[in-house]
């Protein structure tokens, strides 16, 4: 009997301990701000969703006979690698331990609990980012160009041509050409070449070459300049630029860096290292929210989650635009074009247009007339939901997260901001506890002209211009419709 009391009072005794550890783990969970990985944690795979999308993507169609596109009509932009990729419906690919040794340079990434946030809000809900801002060129962009840079080498492509918005793609393209050996030319968004001259700078000190698009190297650049010589430019117009460079020489291929099925691909990165983030914080989101322009950086937070989602597990998740170009909130999903000339093939989407030009806003990133077809056809299957936001409220969100957090963030990345602090407002009044993860995709250190225009109250707030999108809208009338 003596024994026994003894066996027994061991295992309370084992018992009381363990649950003296759990307490004291949660405690640290809650008091710790940021939640790291080992390098050796670093994901060796990407996550493809389409294996797990309950409704699968329409087939993208070739611009002159509205047939779904093969490898070989992809073959001259694309090396073959990256198409496999783009219509693979296999769960996961494996990454390339080139491309690791790269991302090792800034990944895994840092996630943070938003304490400091919390406290200025006054909010009962958790908040936690996870940011891109660490890596070299200051966003999560690289996570892609680096391997669109090695699998263009792998096949004998010397040079790459692109657009950029912002400037954040365009850098880390420059970026990863440089690292892994390529010639880059890069074709910046007028607006975005005027208002983010250090974005130039940085391409340039990479040695890429940037030029102001609409230009005078491409026809359809100087088309467009001389019926619209005042034009601001658009990631149509650059794109359209781009894609008749790379067509035009055979040493050189297309390089996007939104949009398509494997840029997303290769962002998923993003919430995988965030998935093991969150169970070191013993903690799950209830709500996963990022900004979208084309979509990549939201698609790699969401799309982890997004698989927990399908497989029935309760997030609301949240894409957040401008009210200036809102694609999710406005746009119909349609069959368009991906560039202004239309010298893409036609990709089911939602869409403003392809020749919709977008108010010069200072979110240069999210300024883009579709969304990725992977993410349109889960917002129609109703997985995503969507909101606009006007500029000012998006800068008074980011300069309040500033000062607090410390991160000064990029005009982009403030929509998710912005976007997360609604959501903990909204679940304040309910009288609820909600814990809301986002993307906090890039800091705002080459965007402190907008910065100066918010403070100096000259930021003005652009809200979609019906007439506009109406005529763009009109030129995609007799496109094929999807299903």
């Amino acid at each position: 009997m003596a024994a026994l009391r003894s066996d027994s009072h061991a295992a309370q005794t084992r018992l009381t301990l363990y649950a003296r550890g759990v307490q004291q783990t949660r405690a640290r969970a809650a008091r710790q701000t940021k939640f790291l990985l080992e390098e050796s944690q670093l994901p060796r795979r990407w996550y493809n969703i389409r294996s797990d999308m309950p409704t699968a993507p329409q087939p993208v169609l070739h611009r002159g006979t509205g047939q779904p596109v093969g490898p070989d009509d992809l073959a001259p932009l694309f090396p073959m690698e990256l198409i496999g990729q783009e219509v693979s419906e296999e769960a996961e690919i494996a990454i390339p331990e080139e491309v690791l040794e790269i991302y090792r340079l800034w990944r895994p990434t840092p996630l943070y609990r938003a304490s400091r946030l919390e406290a200025a809000i006054g909010t009962r809900s958790r908040i936690f980012y996870k940011y891109e801002g660490v890596s070299p060129p200051g966003s999560h962009k690289p996570n892609t160009a680096v391997a669109q840079a090695f699998y263009n080498k792998n096949e004998g492509r010397t040079r790459l041509s692109t657009e950029t918005g912002a400037g954040q793609w365009g850098s880390a393209l420059a970026f990863a050409c440089k690292l892994i050996g390529l010639e880059c030319k890069v074709y910046m968004v007028r607006v975005s070449y005027e208002q983010k001259p250090f974005r130039r700078s940085l391409i340039e000190a990479w040695a890429a070459q940037v030029v102001s698009s609409p230009s005078e190297d491409t026809q359809c650049g100087r088309a467009i300049r001389d019926e619209h010589p005042d034009s601001p430019g658009s990631l149509g117009i650059a794109i359209s630029e781009a894609v008749e460079d790379a067509a035009g020489r055979d040493d050189t291929a297309y390089s996007l860096g939104s949009v398509l099925n494997h840029v997303l691909l290769h962002q998923t990165v993003i919430g995988q290292e965030a998935l093991a983030q969150m169970k070191l914080a013993e903690a799950f989101p209830d709500v996963v929210i990022g900004c979208v322009g084309g979509g990549s950086n939201f698609a790699g937070l969401a799309f982890p989650f997004m698989r927990e989602k399908i497989a029935g597990r309760e997030i609301d998740v949240l894409a957040c635009e401008p009210a200036a170009c809102p694609t999710l909130t406005r746009g119909l999903f349609a069959y368009d074009f991906g560039d202004t000339s239309k010298l893409t093939p036609l990709v089911p989407m939602h869409t403003l247009g392809h020749d919709f030009v977008p108010a010069p806003i200072h979110a240069g990133g999210l300024r883009y007339h579709g969304v990725a077809p992977l993410i349109s056809q889960l917002v129609r299957d109703g997985l995503i939901r969507a909101e606009a936001y006007l500029q000012n409220d998006v800068f008074a969100s980011a300069v309040l997260f500033a000062g607090s957090e410390g991160i000064l963030p990029a005009p982009e990345a403030a929509h998710a901001i912005h976007g997360t602090l609604q959501v903990a407002k909204t679940a304040d009044e309910a009288g609820e506890e909600r814990t809301i993860l986002f993307n906090l995709s890039g800091h705002g250190h080459f965007d402190m002209a907008a910065y100066d225009n918010y403070f100096a109250g000259k930021l003005e707030d652009v809200a979609l211009d019906e007439d506009e999108m109406s005529r763009a809208l009109h030129a995609i009338e007799g496109l094929p419709s999807p299903a």
